[in-house]
């Protein structure tokens, strides 16, 4: 798989940008602060509807505008396709898919498919429990496009679920009306969550082989790379569980995850049940679910020990990479049909490592059908990933390439048709 064509409108440093890529290596080469990873950023965004750089989408609207837009063309083997993204500052996003007419824009997730390293990828091994929840959720998505409607619908249960929990503890008293909503809600929250639970555990197992090959293939082997899953749903009696996940170091959390798998959707709503029933007094008294996905933990391990916490500088590199890396190759073993490779990104990456992890990580991507590349200088680049260079310069791309046209005062502007967005009434 790969891009063919980009359009911004409106898009972060982009009034307006067109550019023209072709499968195999592509530099994006310029200073920093010139745009070059808002280019890249667009192309992720097309395939998981989110950015890797911030957690919103207004931040990606150029200042001043009310909305921006992406257009890409993507070839997959035989098939061309093309999708619109438009991310409105008010109004829900909306998408087009081949010119059709305009649908829900998570319905385009999953047609593009990207595996992107960047700076902030330590933070994967070094952050907070979210940004690894994240990570897991982004590569379940972009395996079965149809499981951002499993995380969507968590998401919403557990936001009526705490609104719930607040009320009753403004109120200062728990009554009758509250805990019969309450029982309503705690059974909602336990089928989405066990539905969410089943899917990151069933993942995990998948993504531990790859993570093992891959921090092996980047460093001497000295150390085993892997993982497991910390559930706050314990796998047997409820009294197992923490007596606060969101304080928990990972240990706890971890006692019994490997019993979770292989257990039935009921199992694990009974056991969410229990734990929500004997978790309800701390609940209350802090107005917030304390028990669920989205208080799990994706537990690194280097050899018997957490990489958080543990890892020096270079392992934590490492680590992070194993992690893009073995998203990459679970993605090739899924989908083995001819042009399925994601798009492999590289945002500014090789600044950050040594001269071994370079060469490693650029001998193992360097195959893929399209990799892009940002990089402020080209000696940054390994020899290995040495491909078509595109100049980036403050407004868009350099004068004169010929793949590209933006709005920089040197350069061609195209013009947008203002009538082939995508409406706020439905309308294209």
């Amino acid at each position: 798989m790969y891009v063919e064509h980009l359009s911004l409108t409106g898009f972060r440093s982009y009034p307006q940008l067109e550019t023209v890529i072709e499968p195999g290596i592509t530099v994006f080469v310029g200073p920093n602060g010139v745009g070059k990873t808002n280019i890249v950023e667009a192309i992720g965004y097309l395939a998981t509807l989110s950015s890797h750089r911030v957690s919103s989408d207004k931040p990606l609207i150029a200042f001043g505008e009310e909305r921006a837009i992406i257009r890409g063309r993507f070839v997959r083997g035989e098939q061309h396709t093309s999708v619109e993204v438009e991310i409105n500052a008010e109004a829900a996003n909306r998408a087009r898919i081949n010119r059709s007419n305009p649908v829900r824009a998570r319905d385009a997730a999953g047609i593009l498919r990207t595996v992107i390293f960047a700076p902030e990828d330590l933070s994967l091994v070094k952050g907070d429990p979210s940004v690894r929840r994240r990570y897991l959720d982004d590569v379940m998505v972009a395996l079965v496009p149809h499981q951002s409607a499993l995380r969507t619908d968590y998401e919403r249960v557990l936001k009526q679920r705490n609104a719930l929990l607040k009320s009753a503890r403004a109120a200062g008293r728990f009554s009758t009306a509250h805990e019969s909503t309450l029982e309503v809600w705690d059974q909602h929250l336990a089928e989405t969550g066990a539905r969410l639970l089943s899917a990151r555990l069933d993942l995990v197992e998948q993504l531990r082989p790859h993570v093992q090959r891959a921090y092996n293939e980047l460093t001497d082997g000295s150390k085993a790379a892997d993982l497991t899953y910390g559930s706050s749903v314990p796998s047997g009696s409820p009294s197992d569980a923490p007596q606060d996940p969101a304080e928990d170091d990972g240990a706890a959390l971890s006692r019994g995850s490997d019993q979770l798998r292989g257990r039935s959707l009921s199992e694990l709503t009974e056991l969410f049940v229990a734990t929500l029933m004997q978790s309800r007094k701390k609940e209350l008294e802090r107005g917030i679910s304390l028990v669920g996905p989205h208080r799990d933990e994706l537990i690194l391990l280097l050899g018997n020990m957490p990489a958080k916490g543990y890892a020096s500088h270079g392992e934590t590199w490492s680590m992070a990479l194993a992690l893009r890396l073995a998203s990459y190759y679970l993605m090739l073993q899924e989908d083995q049909v001819p042009g399925g490779d994601p798009v492999l990104i590289l945002d500014d990456v090789f600044a950050e490592l040594d001269v071994h992890r370079r060469t490693r990580l650029a001998e193992i991507v360097a195959p893929a059908e399209q990799v892009l590349v940002t990089a402020a200088v080209g000696d940054d680049i390994p020899g290995a990933l040495l491909g078509r260079q595109i100049r980036v310069v403050p407004g868009g791309i350099a004068a004169g390439d010929p793949r590209s046209r933006a709005g920089a005062q040197d350069d061609a502007i195209l013009p947008y048709d203002a009538s082939a967005r995508i409406g706020s009434d439905g309308s294209g």
